[in-house]
């Protein structure tokens, strides 16, 4: 048994680097929206391809800007519908009900995704969009959702809260790969940079739309919907012109320079850090492989995952996580099936595999503080548990 308490998420900062980041926006008196947010868009921009990318308090916060902006520019009523998922954080499905529609669960796939053919049967007159969410970084059925909302004329929100790094490979061969971040064909996806997230702030997001006048509108709507923001009423010179107008009715989500300076850092070293979390993952699948009593949750091979959970499923799953917190080992569950929670209970349990998962399913910690040994602990432990929970 290890002394020490082996969590299922431990953020890692490079330290240094991100104080000397840090030091930059004290030393010049600006902490706030403009100075590092705007370099921070600008790098995550380039890293990911996409257009535009604006810099939030939190993902959560992304996920209502995107949805209203769709709301008010498309005219949808109150009441209309937005597909979406019962196994999900909370966030997904607030974000709808706070914009006055109405979140239609359909079911997940295998690998804990959006199923196309529940999504199909789910369809009526009233949805206007399909929110698609990225479990643990897996894209599952995305590509195939993309194209039936496309077909459908409806719109393609990627609550990509764990999917930083994640990119969908578009041709391959022994010789040739070719990957693109994933999100380019969604109207708005949304990032979380979260504490225990891949790219790790206190608390922060990213709203990316794929239209540069929706962009525009999240801008002004994050700062209260005034029209000009502090920094770009400040010049070089330090000079303020304090006169704005106010043209809507927004709130104050938008980021600032030192939850920034954290995200600048983190984004040089994305890659290497997936790559890291996907050689745990590897770990794992090779420890649990043809095992029959705990079943890996598949990531798509068609993308190359940022892997930021790595999930199983088991018997007596309550019963196996007390074993495992015997042992020091404190994994965790993503997610509850929303329709247990008492809000959401009107929405009704039409989601049998959701509700399957929900019971079964295990996240391993996974994180960069730890050790291959760790791993190899973990399976060890995991294996012994479930014979174990099974027999009481």
């Amino acid at each position: 048994m290890t002394d020490k308490a082996i969590q299922v998420f431990k953020p890692y900062y490079r330290t240094e680097e991100i104080i000397e980041e840090v030091r930059e926006c004290l030393d010049i008196g600006w902490t706030g929206l403009g100075y590092k947010t705007i370099k921070f868009e600008e790098d995550f921009k380039k890293y990911s391809g996409f257009n535009n990318a604006h810099f939030l308090n939190s993902a959560t916060a992304g996920l209502e800007l995107g949805l209203k902006v769709l709301k008010d520019h498309f005219k949808w009523d109150y009441g209309d519908e937005i597909i979406t998922t019962a196994l999900t954080f909370v966030s997904s499905n607030h974000a709808i009900i706070k914009n006055g529609l109405s979140p239609i669960f359909a079911d997940v796939d295998e690998g804990l995704c959006l199923d196309i053919n529940s999504i199909k049967l789910a369809v009526t007159e009233k949805t206007r969009a399909i929110m698609f969410v990225g479990l643990g970084g897996n894209v599952g059925q995305y590509e195939s959702v993309v194209k039936f909302c496309k077909e459908k004329g409806l719109k393609i929100i990627l609550d990509a809260a764990h999917m930083a790094g994640t990119k969908i490979i578009r041709c391959a061969d022994k010789d040739n790969v070719k990957c693109i971040h994933v999100g380019h064909d969604a109207d708005v996806t949304v990032f979380s940079f979260q504490a225990v997230k891949n790219l790790p702030t206190a608390d922060s997001g990213m709203v990316c739309f794929r239209d540069k006048a929706l962009d525009s509108i999240a801008r002004k709507l994050s700062w209260l919907g005034i029209d000009k923001d502090t920094f770009s009423r400040s010049d070089s010179k330090g000079t303020y012109n304090w006169d704005y107008d106010v043209i809507d009715y927004g709130f104050k989500s938008h980021g600032n320079s030192i939850m920034a300076s954290l995200g600048i850092v983190g984004l040089r070293y994305l890659d290497e850090d997936n790559e890291r979390r996907r050689h745990i993952a590897r770990i794992y699948s090779g420890g649990f492989k043809d095992n029959p009593n705990v079943i890996e949750v598949p990531h798509s091979e068609k993308c190359v995952s940022s892997r930021h959970l790595f999930q199983v499923r088991v018997k007596n799953r309550d019963k196996v996580m007390s074993i495992l917190n015997l042992k020091n080992i404190f994994p965790g569950v993503h997610y509850k099936d929303n329709s247990n929670y008492k809000i959401y209970a009107q929405f009704g349990r039409l989601c049998p595999n959701a509700v399957l998962a929900s019971s079964e399913v295990v996240s391993l910690p996974l994180h960069l503080r730890l050790t291959d040994d760790d791993i190899h602990y973990i399976i060890q432990v995991v294996k012994e548990a479930v014979i174990v929970s099974d027999q009481k």
